[in-house]
């Protein structure tokens, strides 16, 4: 049996799309994990990059939010205001798109310039 696994990108990886999608006229967004308590699906630090046609790279919340910051990326990249998420368990959104890991997490999300 071989591993098919996916490899998980980097923060380089990330970052570094976030460069070439702005290099190519693209609206960019980044998002990261800013706080978190209790159990979080993915630690203080970790990046998402967005593009303007919801195109990404890297990972907030290990899926179970994404869709939600995505969303609110595309708003940031028209818009040009960041904004801070939270998601928890006593969230009704957080129940919503998936997090129910028991922990919440706090997300900073801006536009790159």
């Amino acid at each position: 049996m071989t591993d098919t696994a996916i490899p998980v990108a980097t923060d380089e990886d990330i970052l570094a799309a976030a460069q070439a999608w702005r290099e190519a006229g693209r609206g960019v967004a980044v998002a990261t994990v800013v706080e978190t308590w209790g159990s979080a699906p993915r630690p203080v630090g970790s990046h998402l990059v967005i593009d303007e046609a919801g195109d990404f790279l890297g990972s907030v919340s290990g899926g179970c939010v994404e869709g939600a910051v995505i969303a609110d990326a595309i708003d940031v990249i028209e818009t040009g205001a960041p904004k801070m998420l939270e998601f928890g368990v006593a969230d009704e959104t957080a129940w919503r798109v998936g997090l129910s890991c028991g922990g919440r997490i706090r997300v900073y999300v801006e536009r790159v310039e």
